[in-house]
């Protein structure tokens, strides 16, 4: 049988591995991804790296697929639809998924996942490909 002062003890460490839990995936993905950009400011969060551009979705997507080819992309495989749609290539040898989403009429999100588990420094590099081809103000 548990003392009163064992119960609390427990309960302590119970609510702190909890919070733990709960709060530290998302320490982790505020702290070391919210980093700011020309395109704004990119969420990391399971593999794949968003954020949203200030364009269309049309101009966005055609950012997309010319940023593919810049990065000299192949097996390029595009499907898209009225109001998303996906690129998947290879780039460097790793598979690239990018994920393009209208989100309003001037605002579009665009997901990037290099390789299997996702690699943040690439899909970087690449939201800076989309930038770049994407018209200026």
């Amino acid at each position: 049988m548990l003392t009163l002062s064992k119960k609390k003890e427990l309960f302590v460490m119970l609510s702190i591995s909890l919070f733990f839990l709960t709060c530290g995936c998302a320490a982790i993905v505020a702290g070391g991804a919210a980093v700011g950009a020309g395109a704004g400011t990119y969420l990391y969060v399971n593999g794949e790296l968003k954020t949203d551009y200030p364009y269309t979705f049309e101009k966005t997507w055609t950012a997309c697929e010319r940023a593919v080819a810049d990065l000299r992309g192949t097996a390029v495989d595009p499907m898209k639809g009225i109001s998303e749609g996906t690129i998947s290539a290879k780039i460097n040898e790793e598979p690239v998924k990018l994920i393009v989403k209208y989100k309003d009429k001037n605002l579009t999100t665009v997901g990037v996942r290099v390789g299997i588990m996702g690699d943040q420094t690439a899909s970087k590099l690449i939201h800076h490909k989309i930038s770049d081809n994407l018209p200026k103000p």
